[in-house]
């Protein structure tokens, strides 16, 4: 059974609706105790990152997350549940779940630092294509390199360890499209919102034993 973090800052009617489709067993809950039991989860989430951690705090799924992810239980993050996994942002400039290491930055600091002045606008919001990295990874058997997935953001993730970026796309910069590390994978990009290869994504984490 897939569990769907429910902390008031999430993508989750278009989750379900991707879950639904594939026919998968899911449970949506704003109670971190529900999801104890569940096999996989997908930590989703749209907005502002400062507000996110409070929420989580509130609701006590910043532990319970900390928690999953020691025990080394699958974990996908989804957009903003991609960025908070790390250990601060620049967004509010907010201390967030540290379960990486790596910080959020948004992308004028980052094209500042690389003497870049790309005429794109902020947030990078639509479809873009992806490069497979450091060997790629297993949820993205069946999906062509190159294919298009659809993104809407304006901070972009840093990992300290970058071997840990399975796939990338180019907006300005270097954009970490997916990262993997131990039973953690995240993407930037919205696979329920990405047509057919973001469904195989989702059924390739359903199927999978582990991620």
């Amino acid at each position: 059974m897939i569990g769907i973090v429910d902390y008031n800052a999430g993508n989750i009617k278009s989750v379900e609706r991707a879950l639904s489709s594939l026919g998968a067993e899911y449970l949506l809950s704003k109670n971190p105790r529900d999801l104890e039991h569940a096999d996989k989860l997908i930590f989703p989430g749209v907005g502002e990152a400062a507000y996110a951690m409070e929420q989580l705090k509130k609701t006590g799924f910043d532990s319970f997350l900390r928690e999953w992810a020691q025990a080394q239980k699958p974990l996908m993050g989804i957009c903003l549940g991609s960025q908070i996994i790390f250990e601060h942002s620049e967004e509010g400039n907010v201390d967030c779940l540290g379960l990486l290491p790596g910080t959020i930055r948004h992308f004028a600091s980052i094209w500042s630092d690389e003497k870049k002045s790309p005429e794109l606008k902020v947030p990078h919001m639509g479809w873009n294509d992806l490069t497979y990295t450091n060997g790629g990874h297993p949820l993205f058997d069946g999906i062509p390199e190159h294919s298009d997935f659809y993104f809407v953001h304006s901070y972009v993730i840093q990992p300290r360890d970058k071997s840990i970026i399975k796939a990338s796309t180019d907006y300005g910069c270097l954009v970490p499209a997916c990262v993997s590390c131990g039973s953690i994978t995240a993407f930037q990009f919205h696979p329920e919102k990405s047509g057919k290869a973001g469904l195989q994504i989702l059924q390739n984490y359903i199927g999978s034993a582990s991620c």
